[in-house]
């Protein structure tokens, strides 16, 4: 059975994060990708990886929408999917998911997640946080959300800065749940 996923990406730091979740989903049999980039998430890609790095998450895509088409499919909670993972998720975005601001296409889509009881995963990206900050996320964990900080697990002995995205990337797509084997690595206590 096909399971749709929407990845919605903000301007916050870690691109790289992003383009590997695109990587891995479009990798999944019976995943349908559908992404939406923020404007300031453009401006980020650019910088952080280079001119052609959003050509290529957005070719893993199997539809791609303008950030300010509001009556785009995955703005309405008709359009069945199995979870949204927002990656990088700048603290606007949180703040504008937590008081159910709509104002553009990623924060809706976010919005008709919650509201359908619909998984979705922030992957909070800020530091340090201020009071403010907290209580939006607080709020949206109240409201059915998940914040994900993509917080390296040195447990595991990365060697790379890529082992660290991988890693990221594998537990943001296994919280949702999508019926197949787990792409982190389990811990296997101290065998």
């Amino acid at each position: 059975m096909l399971k749709r996923v929407v990845l919605g990406v903000s301007g916050a730091s870690g691109a790289v994060i992003a383009l590997r979740i695109g990587e891995l989903l479009a990798s999944l049999p019976d995943v349908e990708l559908h992404l939406v980039v923020s404007e300031a998430a453009k401006r980020t890609f650019a910088h952080e990886l280079g001119p052609d790095a959003l050509g290529r998450l957005v070719e893993f895509a199997r539809h791609n929408y303008p950030a300010n088409d509001i009556g785009a499919t995955i703005a309405s909670g008709s359009f069945r999917t199995a979870g949204m993972i927002v990656a990088p998720c700048s603290m606007r975005s949180v703040a504008a998911i937590a008081t159910g601001l709509s104002d553009n296409l990623l924060t809706r889509a976010a919005d008709v997640h919650l509201k359908e009881r619909r998984k979705l995963i922030l992957l909070a990206r800020e530091t340090p946080l201020h009071l403010g900050h907290l209580r939006n996320m607080v709020a949206v964990t109240e409201m059915g959300a998940t914040i994900m900080p993509p917080v390296p697990a040195f447990y595991r002995r990365p060697e790379t800065i890529t082992d660290i995205i991988d890693h990221i990337a594998a537990r943001a797509i296994d919280q949702l749940d999508l019926g197949q084997p787990p792409l982190a690595v389990e811990w296997d206590g101290d065998a």
